[in-house]
């Protein structure tokens, strides 16, 4: 669960929340618009979801690029030994 958070979750919905918390404090502070409205209306909802998927590619590649294990070897698959599941391993 925290891997699908991490990798898919965050960098797509991180852009959207700092948007969205940065046209809350404006306008709490006073600093938003002079008509009143909230800024969400006329808000660039394209660059938004673009940002949130470049840093989701991002988290994919550096993932990719950054894993963990071996790219050589032997696969030996998961077994039943002694009452319990032994993990695959590379050899």
């Amino acid at each position: 669960m925290s891997r699908l958070l991490l990798q898919y979750l965050l960098p797509l919905l991180l852009p959207a929340a700092i948007y969205f918390g940065w046209v809350w404090l404006a306008n709490r502070t006073g600093k938003g618009r002079a008509d009143g409205s909230t800024g969400l209306q006329e808000g660039s909802w394209f660059w938004l979801v673009t940002a949130g998927l470049a840093l989701m590619v991002a988290g994919l590649v550096f993932t990719a690029l950054m894993g963990q294990g071996q790219m050589e070897g032997t696969y030996e698959p998961p077994r039943f030994e002694g009452g319990r599941v032994v993990p695959g391993t590379v050899k």
